[in-house]
């Protein structure tokens, strides 16, 4: 006997919503990122919007203890900022751009990760309607030593 399943409009409208996101992913070789944030941070949460809208895959996370993971993680003190993520062997630190994460990937220098210390107006996730946005510097961290990878205005690359 056959069995036909239906699918209401509903899932395959939300089917279709989400599937440019997993394409682009499989298309770009993006590898899955694991985001680490506290459970009470929604700037974080506009970041992990942003890396999907630019087709990455994201998991997501949600602890109190985030500082423990920094730690073990390597991430320098004065580096830190709100959430944490690994993809590809590195780690990416605060509110990082998508496409400073696609350089890294493609250029796979020898580093540990990448980081936007603190919180600046205009990065992504930290967008302000009204406010002007800071400029900000993408650091390339690791044994040895920080260095500039890229700065910005907001979401433009200066």
């Amino acid at each position: 006997m056959k069995t036909h399943r239906t699918i209401s409009r509903r899932a395959l409208l939300a089917g279709l919503a989400i599937a440019p996101a997993a394409f682009s992913a499989a298309a770009e070789g993006l590898p899955r990122m694991t985001v680490t944030k506290d459970p009470n941070c929604g700037c974080c949460t506009g970041w992990v919007g942003h890396l999907r809208k630019a087709g990455f895959t994201a998991d997501v996370v949600e602890t109190s203890e985030i500082n423990r993971l920094k730690v073990r993680l390597g991430v320098p003190q004065d580096l830190a900022s709100c959430h944490t993520a690994e993809i590809g062997g590195y780690v990416i630190e605060g509110h990082v751009p998508a496409g400073a994460i696609k350089r890294l990937l493609a250029e796979k220098p020898q580093a540990k990760g990448l980081a936007v210390p603190g919180m600046p107006v205009g990065s992504p996730g930290m967008e302000v309607p009204g406010a002007d946005p800071d400029t900000y510097e993408v650091v390339l961290f690791g044994p040895s030593g920080q260095s500039t990878f890229a700065r910005y205005h907001g979401t433009w690359q200066v």
